[in-house]
């Protein structure tokens, strides 16, 4: 793939490219229109992608380790092998994305929206949850224990938890209306 490392691209038509492979690490591609943009296996590691509608994007095997996702929409995007260790993706939309299996280690979700996302089996324990839209999400086997969901309050209506392990956290008036609670550990 083409080298496009710290490119500025603001002003760059990229609708219809294929970026297939492209090192794009630390390009600045915030607010671009990336409509019929072809970036399965990109390196966008570091990349400022605020913005971005990635929205039924195939981002099989990209590079998202600390790409700035802040307000991107990446609703129904295929994230399957997609490293997004460290990814800032504080106010994105990320509806219906499967997350289970990726490394969220370090991953900022702030006020995402991640409604029917998957996050089966993963750690949430360091993660701050605050104003975080989960309703109707797959949280089965997720791991909150010891999280203060109480103070960060996010929005669980509907959210399969079976199997959670929420041993320990704080979940004063958090609403838990038509969630699934099935063998979760709430000792």
């Amino acid at each position: 793939g083409a080298i496009l490392v710290q490119a500025i691209l603001t002003d760059t038509v990229l609708t219809g490219a294929n970026l297939r492979g492209a090192n794009l690490r630390q390009a600045n591609l915030r607010g671009k229109n990336l409509t019929g943009t072809t970036l399965t296996g990109a390196d966008l590691a570091s990349a400022d992608l605020r913005d971005v509608d990635l929205s039924g994007k195939d981002l099989t095997g990209a590079n998202l380790t600390f790409a700035r996702l802040v307000g991107a929409n990446l609703s129904g995007a295929t994230l399957t092998g997609t490293d997004v260790r460290g990814a800032d993706f504080a106010g994105a939309n990320l509806t219906g994305v499967n997350l289970e299996g990726r490394i969220l280690q370090g991953t900022a979700l702030t006020g995402a929206n991640l409604t029917r996302a998957s996050l089966a089996g993963q750690s949430l324990t360091s993660q701050n949850l605050t104003g975080v839209i989960l309703t109707g999400a797959n949280l089965s086997n997720v791991n909150l224990s010891g999280t203060d969901l109480g103070q960060s309050r996010p929005t669980l209506t509907g959210a399969n938890l079976t199997g959670a392990d929420l041993r320990g956290a704080n979940l004063r008036g958090l609403s838990l209306d038509g969630a699934n609670l099935t063998r979760a550990d709430l000792t």
